[in-house]
């Protein structure tokens, strides 16, 4: 009892106590600021926000040291009022003359370092802010792989209350990824898993790639790979427990990810439940996917793909104020989904603003947006618009935030985004039974922050060099419509072998755009000059062919996309058709292509696919096609059989032929070898057949193709060895046939 008396009467004392403080105030009549040299009355009065005429209480005056501080022009500040006078004392911080950065000699590696520290020569030295910028050149260096590094800062006091900062970085060596492991009932083999994410094991001729380098960005979004492919398997439970690296080393670690699974999940009943005023029969589509997914495997993929069925239909039909959520219900391991429309409240955009785009113009991000100033506030469209910036890939990271605005219903979107490096180098190499091939690129995806990519690519092999430049612009003139001009260069070199050798040098301009859902259209215009030369092993009819041309075709691209996704694909099927039109051209070949693969998955872990292919080249004026425009059969398409050594022959040349067709049945055989995390097991049956020639006088080896065989694809530590056993079962009398092919490749 005693307790409750004396809290009770301390309540009382101290709600006495804030009372008194608040009701006691005073108008300022006077206000008189000491101690400041560099900063002005006026700006501390600002600052402040205290105006002569104020009725000021303790707490406005507590207020007004707050806001002075936070100014960081002043290491000490105190406010005093008496008399209805208020005196305002400052300590100013000291101004930083002079900023070095010591132990680091590349200047560009210097300008990523402190390009976003806030201290700079002439502002204000501030202790916290010097803090932040150095645990922000810390951060840095961790993400380049300098795990070992030290930052250091030494201030020296110069005359009139100025001084010098000088950070001593010691970087250390590089913190390397030794070796990658996956631990936990992971379900799937650690070769798989390495294939998805983007951290590799360090080699000493991975001198370009830098990630090989521990990288903590670069684990998250491993993580979030890894994560979203577990949730796009069924796995809707699965934990990525943690991911660690374990020093072994000096400066090599292990990268070790903790990987959970569970229970495989299936979709049960899936629903939707829609407002009063909205017509049911807008959503039938919705329950035709619906019926399709139910007793199948969760997939992340799925459900956005009927949020974003949910998102056209409400956008289409003018519903401007809503916003669609999903609830789950789970039963064992069936999984009930709800989807939910709901109106909203009418707000309006008042503004949108967009902070931290240092390089990056505002105008390539504003070209994302699918709500902008003044349209009706639309949750839906809100969030597409974050996942339109994110899908750039120019940023770290994508913030977005929705505030009240200054006027009657409205809203204010501030976006934040954090810039990361967009720019990429690739080098390669590969050795097998065709020779050996090197390749070379760099990309840089946002030039001059103007959202435009510069692509450049050079590729050495045993019969070919090739090399292009090209400039794409994703979205020209704000149309949607992807833009593209390069240059290309070509050596094709086959006089060992079929007895003449192609040069060919031009540029091309094209676009392409999505004409309807999944549907992608792509138009091209190219020239080239070409010169074809021969030897002596050449037929006559070769050698006639010999001499310079110049050709111009446009090209058109028809492209159903319907697969769940494009690395990995599982399920869905592609339908692909392509024509080059002769505009300018000696020959006038007419060149079709069509391609159509379907993929399924047909038990647990398995991926089987069939693929249809037909090619023709014809003159549209009855000429004979150009030996670089004739056709041979692709080597992934007919196992079994050398590479361009099959179909008609000239003496003893292979010359290609005017049309080809192949037929290819793939299905990977998870249960052969399970236990070998790195080797993966295939099967393949393969039909094929190359025919057709101008001169009436060739057989053209209108003959039947086909081989059964397996693959073995081998994850070894100098990079990925793929095998091919193939026995042929039906041939023609002069192709050539082979039974065991390979190649060997890796990066740099």
């Amino acid at each position: 009892m005693f307790k409750r008396i004396i809290k009770f009467l301390s309540s009382v004392g101290f709600s006495i106590y804030l009372t008194s403080t608040v009701l006691h105030a005073e108008i300022v009549n006077q206000i008189e600021v000491n101690g400041n040299d560099r900063v002005s009355n006026e700006s501390i009065l600002m600052f402040s926000k205290i105006q002569i005429g104020d009725d000021l209480n303790q707490i406005k005056i507590n207020n007004a040291l707050k806001n002075i501080y936070e100014s960081n022009f002043f290491s000490d500040v105190k406010i005093k009022l008496k008399a209805n006078k208020l005196s305002i004392f400052v300590v100013e911080n000291p101004v930083i003359e002079n900023i070095e950065y010591q132990g680091i000699k590349s200047k560009t590696l210097i300008e990523n370092l402190t390009k976003n520290l806030k201290l700079k020569s002439r502002s204000s030295y501030d202790v916290s802010i010097l803090n932040n910028d150095v645990k922000q050149i810390n951060f840095l260096l961790k993400e380049l792989g300098y795990y070992f590094s030290k930052v250091e800062v030494n201030k020296i006091d110069l005359s009139d209350n100025r001084l010098k900062l000088i950070y001593n970085i010691e970087l250390g060596e590089k913190a390397k990824i030794k070796k990658i492991i996956f631990l936990g009932d992971k379900k799937f083999k650690d070769s798989k898993l390495k294939s998805l994410i983007t951290s590799e094991e360090y080699k000493f001729w991975k001198f370009i790639s830098g990630k090989k380098y521990l990288n903590e960005n670069l684990i998250n979004f491993d993580k979030r790979l890894l994560k979203n492919f577990y949730l796009n398997k069924g796995y809707y439970d699965v934990k990525i427990n943690s991911s660690f690296a374990k020093l072994i080393n000096n400066d090599e670690f292990e990268l070790v990810f903790n990987i959970n699974a569970n229970k495989k999940f299936f979709f049960d009943n899936l629903s939707i439940v829609l407002p009063d005023d909205f017509e049911p029969n807008n959503f039938n589509d919705l329950k035709i996917i619906f019926d399709e997914l139910k007793d199948k495997p969760y997939s992340i993929n799925s459900v956005e793909q009927i949020i974003n069925e949910i998102d056209k239909i409400s956008i289409n039909e003018q519903f401007e104020s809503v916003k669609a959520s999903v609830s789950e219900n789970i039963i064992d391991n069936k999984i009930n989904l709800i989807f939910k429309i709901e109106e909203t409240e009418k707000f309006f955009v008042e503004k949108i603003n967009i902070y931290g785009n240092n390089i990056t113009r505002e105008s390539v991000i504003r070209n994302k947006f699918l709500v902008d100033e003044g349209d009706p506030y639309n949750e839906i469209l809100a969030n597409r618009t974050v996942n339109e910036i994110k899908s750039l890939n120019f940023f770290r990271d994508v913030e977005f935030n929705v505030i009240n605005g200054d006027k009657p219903n409205s809203k204010i979107i501030n976006i934040s985004v954090i810039e990361k490096p967009t720019g990429e180098i690739m080098a390669g190499a590969g050795f097998g039974t065709d020779g050996e091939v090197l390749e070379i690129g760099v990309r840089e995806n946002n030039y001059l922050g103007k959202g435009l990519s510069i692509d450049t690519n050079l590729l050495v092999s045993s019969d070919k060099i090739s090399g292009q430049f090209n400039i794409i612009n994703p979205n020209y003139n704000n149309s949607d419509k992807t833009l593209t001009f390069g240059v290309q260069a070509l050596e094709s070199d086959k006089l060992s072998d079929f007895g003449y050798k192609s040069n060919k040098i031009g540029s091309l301009i094209g676009t392409n755009f999505e004409y309807l859902e999944d549907f992608k259209f792509g138009l091209e215009a190219s020239s080239f000059l070409e010169k074809i030369e021969t030897n002596s092993t050449a037929s006559a009819r070769q050698k006639t062919q010999e001499g310079n041309y110049f050709d111009t075709y446009v090209n058109l691209d028809f492209d159903y996309d319907k697969r769940n996704q494009k690395f990995q694909t599982s399920d869905g099927f592609r339908s692909f058709y392509s024509i080059d039109v002769p505009l300018v051209s000696e020959t006038n070949t007419l060149v079709n292509y069509y391609n159509y693969k379907i993929y399924s998955e047909l038990y647990e872990n398995n991926i089987s696919s069939l693929s249809i292919s037909l090619s023709a080249a014809n003159s549209l004026t009855g000429d004979d096609i150009k030996l670089s425009e004739r056709l041979y059969i692709p080597q992934k398409k007919l196992r079994g059989f050398v590479r361009g050594k099959v179909g008609p022959k000239d003496g003893t040349d292979y010359i290609g032929g005017n049309y080809y067709t192949t037929v290819n049945l793939n299905t990977s055989l998870p249960q052969v070898f399970p236990n070998l995390q790195n080797l993966d097991v295939g099967a393949f049956f393969d039909i094929a057949n190359l025919w057709g020639v101008d001169d009436a006088t060739l057989n053209d080896s209108n003959e039947l193709r086909s081989s059964v065989g397996i693959g073995v694809d081998w994850f070894t530590p100098v990079g990925p060895l793929s095998f091919t056993f193939a026995q042929p079962i039906t041939k023609g009398s002069t192709d050539s046939t082979e039974t065991f092919r390979f190649n060997l490749g890796t990066t740099f």
